[in-house]
């Protein structure tokens, strides 16, 4: 019985079904117990597979991610905050803004809530299957300056372009040089209506330009972050660019 298990196991192992293998004496036993058809055993062991490989996939992608923590929009308080309702929180958490690669810009002083609500909403991502990498500022510029020679730059860059969603923390918390200026550009010249980003700043989009370096650059920079974004002020009112139209269902819209 037990020769027969393992060569049983091993050809799950065989066809790549590595969890069920593991898991195989168990379900045969639950099988029998609660007298299964062929069907139904059928059915549980697809399912219990499935759920595996997801498991393991959302495990991968939340390593791909590289949050510096987890945190989850539940954890997310509210009460502090006037520049987000819970029916605007329930609507970023839905994902929309992603699936029409919207961007967010959360902007404030430091410890408001603009790093949370960035890694909340990347989990929520992953959970729903999408490619998320988190990044700082700082961190960014070095991969883009050291690209060129560093294979370990040249890793993660390939990984942030091919993300579905990017986040970028602390935005211009310091100014830029012409040169990481301009490779900042081509980064997200090449995100541009393939990805979402989300940035987190201390200082708002007018006053991006003096630390950018190059005027031009900055205003192409500009451009394409804000073509498409929701900008909003943390412990402020929400606002977005003129003349754009917010993603935000009114509050005055009813259900």
């Amino acid at each position: 019985m037990n020769d027969s298990m393992d060569a049983l196991q091993s050809q799950f192992r065989q066809l790549r079904l590595v969890e069920t293998a593991s898991e195989l004496p168990e379900l045969l036993r639950k099988a029998e117990q609660a007298s299964w058809t062929y069907r139904e055993l059928v059915q549980e062991i697809v399912c219990f597979e499935l759920t595996k490989r997801e498991e393991k996939s959302v495990q991968k992608r939340l390593k791909w991610a590289k949050f510096p923590y987890h945190k989850t929009l539940t954890e997310f308080d509210l009460s502090d905050q006037t520049s987000l309702s819970k029916r605007q929180l329930t609507q970023l958490q839905e994902l929309t803004w992603l699936e029409q690669q919207y961007n967010l810009i959360f902007l404030g002083p430091s410890g408001v809530g603009k790093t949370h609500l960035s890694i909340a909403l990347g989990m929520e991502a992953i959970q729903k299957g999408f490619q998320v990498t988190f990044v700082t500022m700082g961190e960014l510029l070095s991969l883009l300056k050291t690209e060129e020679f560093t294979r370990k730059s040249q890793v993660q860059l390939n990984r942030i372009r091919a993300s579905d969603l990017v986040i970028i923390d602390d935005l211009m918390y310091m100014a830029m040089d012409q040169r990481e200026a301009t490779l900042f550009f081509h980064l997200i010249n090449h995100l541009y209506e393939r990805s979402s980003i989300i940035l987190t700043s201390n200082k708002s989009p007018d006053q991006w330009g003096e630390l950018l370096g190059d005027e031009g650059v900055a205003m192409a920079i500009l451009d394409r972050i804000l073509h498409r974004a929701e900008v909003v002020h943390m412990n402020e009112a929400s606002y977005r660019m003129k003349h754009r139209q917010s993603m935000f269902v009114s509050e005055s819209v009813q259900n």
